[in-house]
């Protein structure tokens, strides 16, 4: 039975979100990207294995070497599913910060001496 694989389960491992930042600023070997984490090499290999599965890396052969290259294509498909809740949330805060300053702007109601309410 194969496992099905997507970006965000590929992204919900904080191994995995650090070999893609790790990938986005070099394209490294097998054993270079070993050598950055203190994992097991067969922890590293599970990790490239899903990343590869997901789509977020290639690996190329070079000669004798195999290099991880990160592709940041199906990484859009996580930014259009979080942009739709930036909106959501943009308008609620939008619309919390606008009540707050009515709040404000309204005079305060204080008690005198005798605790009766006076307007300010």
């Amino acid at each position: 039975m194969e496992i099905r694989r997507d970006v965000f389960q590929a992204i919900a491992d904080p191994n995995r979100r650090a070999i893609i930042s790790l990938l986005a600023q070099n394209k490294l070997t097998l054993n270079g990207v070993a050598e950055q984490f203190d994992i097991s090499r067969p922890a590293i290999s599970k990790h490239i294995k899903i990343l590869t599965e997901c789509g977020l890396i290639t690996i190329n052969k070079q000669g004798r070497e195999r290099y991880c290259e990160a592709k940041f294509e199906k990484l859009s498909e996580v930014s259009e599913w979080a942009e739709q809740y930036q909106k959501f949330w943009t308008t609620k805060l939008d619309a919390l910060e606008n009540y707050l300053k009515e709040l404000q702007e309204k005079p305060t109601l204080k008690t005198n001496k005798h605790g009766k309410r006076k307007n300010k």
